[in-house]
């Protein structure tokens, strides 16, 4: 699109099926990788990629022709294909559906990568549920409880 500039930020969060704690530390960061040549490859920027065994975070800069559940759909796709076929575990991993999308603004790109970045750490005081309920709320997001995640208390 000729002429048009953008600033756009966002940070997408999802989890493994059932929440199961599946991804190890292991090969967390060959997924990583993998998952950032996926964005790469769809012409979007990688800011920030982390997460613990059973979520993770994605920080991203799009272009607005992107359309993120599209993006997400793929690197989930790949993803599962890369973990299985590589038998990282041997359990037959798949991600949960659905996914959160928070937006920030361009003031908010270091505060949201050391945040990500932070996650084991994070994750040692608060649980999964606890922090994607309060994106949610922070954000004025309306939910249903049935259409959430699946939680595995």
């Amino acid at each position: 699109m000729a002429n048009t500039y953008t600033q756009i930020y966002i940070q997408i969060v999802f989890a493994v099926r059932n929440r199961q704690a599946l991804i190890h530390p292991e090969w967390e960061s060959e997924l990583f990788k993998f998952i950032t040549g996926t964005v790469q490859k769809h012409g979007q920027k990688m800011i920030t990629i982390n997460g613990v065994s059973d979520h993770i975070h994605i920080f991203i800069g799009i272009k607005p022709t992107c359309c993120i559940s599209d993006l997400v759909r793929e690197i989930k796709k790949s993803s599962n294909k890369y973990i299985n076929d590589q038998n990282f575990t041997i359990f037959n991993f798949e991600w949960q559906g659905g996914l959160g999308a928070f937006s920030y603004s361009h003031s908010h790109i270091s505060n949201v990568s050391k945040y990500i970045e932070n996650q084991k750490i994070h994750h040692k005081k608060q649980t999964f549920k606890d922090e994607y309920l309060t994106l949610l709320k922070v954000f004025k997001i309306e939910y249903k409880d049935e259409y959430l995640f699946e939680w595995l208390d």
